[in-house]
């Protein structure tokens, strides 16, 4: 089914950093019936308190925004929080969606959920392939299991459930605090909390060698909106924007960008390391006639601006 300006979309997680960014898009695009639920509204987590709110609302197409997030050490404290909440999430909205007969919905996921060691670019027939990178398991399974059974509900009930997989993402409106957010928004907290505080170094965790590939938020709101009106025949889908760097170098793309001379160290503890590597192949992507429109510095210098507009609600 072909979306129209008309259709009922809900999009669940609009508090997010993508699901801001879409819900952003949307109101751009002139959609008149966005559907949006806080989580005190509505826990997805209740599968009762998710089937009346389908049943009552009558959606046509659901983006699937929600889910539990965070790095490398929210992950690793959090395993059973991560695992549990987001499946409950994905499975209550999806078989919901089934239920009602939503024929459209884009699930978001993450490249973590491909082997630790896999061949770069990652294709996505290397799901399944090997081992994962520990320090995400948890969030990984759960989203394996996500896609899986949008798969499995695509055979079935001939459904047009897409998973879209995005690389590292950034932008306005991201977790920046210190225990539970990724690395570009710990990055952009830690160099501008040691500029206000005149510190002369700073020590970030790991090697500083792993290489990331970094994805604006706006980019995926494209491709949400550009798959929704899609019929494909594949279910996993990635996203990326091409623009790969090592930690070291987004630390100082970050201090330049912050103007800030400062000595950077690496505690070197490798285990913080995660998967030396992660960049996505977007070749099928691109087959459906989707590309990425990137531009690195111009959206870094939006994401500076925002952290530090709103840097006393961030450290109150």
């Amino acid at each position: 089914m072909t979306i129209s300006k008309n259709s009922r979309i809900f999009l669940a997680g609009h508090n997010g950093l993508v699901g801001s960014s879409i819900l952003r898009k949307l109101k751009k695009k002139k959609y008149k019936f966005i559907i949006t639920r806080s989580k005190k509204k509505l826990d997805l987590k209740n599968l009762n308190k998710v089937n009346h709110f389908f049943k009552k609302e009558k959606i046509d197409c659901v983006i699937l925004a929600a889910a539990k997030v965070g790095g490398i050490l929210a992950n690793m404290k959090f395993g059973a929080e991560f695992i549990t909440e987001n499946i409950q999430i994905q499975t209550n909205v999806i078989s919901c969606a089934r239920k009602y007969n939503v024929k459209n919905l884009i699930f978001l996921g993450s490249s973590c959920i491909y082997p630790k060691l896999a061949k770069q670019p990652i294709k996505e027939k290397y799901l399944l392939t090997g081992k994962l990178e520990k320090t995400n398991e948890a969030y990984a399974v759960a989203k394996i299991a996500g896609i899986k059974m949008c798969e499995n509900f695509n055979t079935q009930y001939k459904t047009n459930f897409i998973c879209l997989m995005p690389s590292n993402l950034f932008g306005p409106n991201d977790n920046y605090n210190s225990e539970t957010s990724h690395f570009l928004p710990a990055i952009i907290s830690k160099l501008y909390s040691a500029k206000i505080n005149n510190k002369k170094e700073i020590t970030f965790w790991g090697t500083g060698k792993p290489k990331r590939e970094m994805t604006y938020v706006d980019e995926i709101a494209d491709a949400c909106l550009f798959f929704l009106n899609k019929k494909t025949k594949h279910t996993l889908i990635n996203i990326g924007s091409g623009y790969e760097k090592s930690i070291k170098q987004y630390v100082d793309i970050v201090a330049r960008e912050l103007k800030l001379k400062i000595k950077i160290r690496f505690n070197n503890k490798k285990l913080l390391d995660g998967t030396m590597r992660k960049i996505v192949n977007c070749e099928l992507a691109r087959s459906y006639g989707w590309r990425p429109k990137y531009d690195f510095k111009k959206y870094l210098g939006i994401c500076v601006k925002d952290y530090i507009s709103k840097y006393k609600k961030y450290n109150n």
